[in-house]
């Protein structure tokens, strides 16, 4: 991400769940302002440790710009925690 704006937004997310490599694909969130972003794309994802929780974070892309959200298995909690330029 370039230009990116450090945000930590709860957001409401939509999202599957189902079998295989990939188990949980978010589809699209709102964020507290009430804009909706659909997902297009779904880059890079992966598991991360903040202290004592896991955290799966999930660049994502809207055809328009990239977010980075990520999602709090312990407290079962949305972040959006970056919003950049579109840059892949």
């Amino acid at each position: 991400m370039n230009d990116e704006l450090f945000l930590n937004e709860r957001i409401d997310v939509i999202a599957t769940f189902g079998a295989g490599l990939h188990p949980c694909n978010p589809v699209k969130f709102r964020r507290p302002n009430g804009r909706e972003v659909v997902i297009r794309e779904i880059g890079l994802r992966h598991p991360s440790v903040k202290g004592a929780r896991t955290v799966h974070v999930f660049d994502v892309t809207d055809g328009e710009a990239d977010y980075r959200i990520e999602l709090d298995s312990e407290r079962l909690t949305w972040h959006l925690t970056r919003e950049g330029d579109r840059l892949w």
